[in-house]
């Protein structure tokens, strides 16, 4: 398909308006995009698109009391961090539930529910052994299925505990990365013989970013990328998408990378951002080995792929202002609300 002629770019947000946590899937010539829905129902909204700009609403996935009961959770609870995967003539769904903040707890349940085709029909759920929320699931090249989850420490002074791993099937599960901030949101990827580990970190506020670690084992030791985050828009308050974060990348059929992510627009430098937390997708290249953005900054717009443009001379990114800002070592610490 060949849209936009004479300006081949990606327009952000591209999921306007309370559509947070992307999970970014292509299956063939469609990608699907899957968000959190939180107390609203029904649970798990999914937009399909051909081209990655214009974005065709599905509908919510968890439309019956079976697969969704939100009896009782809080404001901002019920459905978070949705995982949408394929493998095996199957579409994957894995979410976490809130049912209640008390004494700070987030270890919450995880459920799991499988379909042939994304209108359904979904199975009923199954309950996932995982602990804390943001659960994912990694589908290796020999067939094994991963669950992938951050791990939440309900103990008094302690919380965000890292990232944990485990066989599907049963299995130990193993920590493949100790906290760092706050760090959540897993998704793991393999790519020429690398197992990369994708995380949040820096909470869902001014601090949020995209960080990436790899490996050689599934297992880990993972080694954060050299360059610091993929992607975050904490240095600069003057750009349009703020609270950059929570990523999730996607291949196109002509091997080119994206990334979506969350985003917000503030109406004010640092202010509220009245929309919520949107989507958006930026162009990922691939430099030494690691995935990164260009600048580590999200623009409001990003080149399409080549596969969808129209002849004409190469266009890049409008997020120049810090292209050429040194990148900084790592993800603070603390978390922004």
């Amino acid at each position: 398909m060949k849209i936009w002629e004479g300006d081949p770019m990606i327009r952000n947000p591209v999921l306007p308006g309370f559509h947070p946590d992307p999970s970014i899937l292509r299956v063939g010539a469609d990608y699907y995009l899957a968000t959190s829905t939180f107390e609203w129902y029904p649970g798990v909204l999914v937009h399909h698109s051909r081209d990655l700009v214009n974005w065709r609403p599905l509908g919510g996935i968890l439309t019956e009391r079976r697969l969704l009961d939100l009896s009782g959770v809080p404001d901002s609870g019920g459905v978070w961090a949705p995982d949408l995967t394929y493998a095996n003539g199957l579409f994957h769904l894995v979410y976490s539930v809130m049912d209640t903040y008390a004494h700070g707890y987030k270890d919450v349940a995880n459920y799991l529910v499988t379909a042939p085709a994304v209108e359904g029909p979904w199975s009923d759920p199954v309950r996932l052994p995982g602990r804390g929320f943001d659960a994912a699931l990694f589908h290796d090249d020999d067939g094994t299925a991963y669950l992938l989850n951050m791990v939440f420490d309900s103990r008094p002074g302690r919380g965000f505990s890292g990232i944990e791993l485990q066989p599907l099937n049963g299995g130990t599960p193993r920590l493949i990365l100790e906290n760092r901030s706050i760090t959540e949101g897993p998704h793991i990827y393999r790519v020429d013989g690398w197992y990369y580990l994708m995380v949040a970190e820096g909470g869902t506020g001014y601090e949020h970013c995209v960080s990436v670690l790899r490996s050689r084992s599934l297992e880990g030791p993972y080694e954060a990328d050299p360059a610091g985050p993929m992607l975050t828009s904490r240095h600069d308050p003057g750009l349009e998408l703020q609270k950059a974060g929570h990523g999730c990348l996607v291949r196109t059929q002509g091997g080119e990378w994206y990334l979506a992510h969350l985003a917000a627009r503030p109406y004010s430098p640092r202010g509220r951002c009245v929309l919520g937390r949107e989507s958006a997708i930026q162009r990922v290249e691939w430099q030494d080995g690691w995935p990164r953005v260009a600048g580590e900054c999200p623009p409001s717009r990003c080149p399409l792929p080549i596969s969808n443009r129209t002849p004409g001379p190469p266009k890049t990114a409008d997020g120049a202002r810090c292209a050429g800002r040194p990148r900084p070592t790592g993800c603070g610490s603390r978390a922004a609300g």
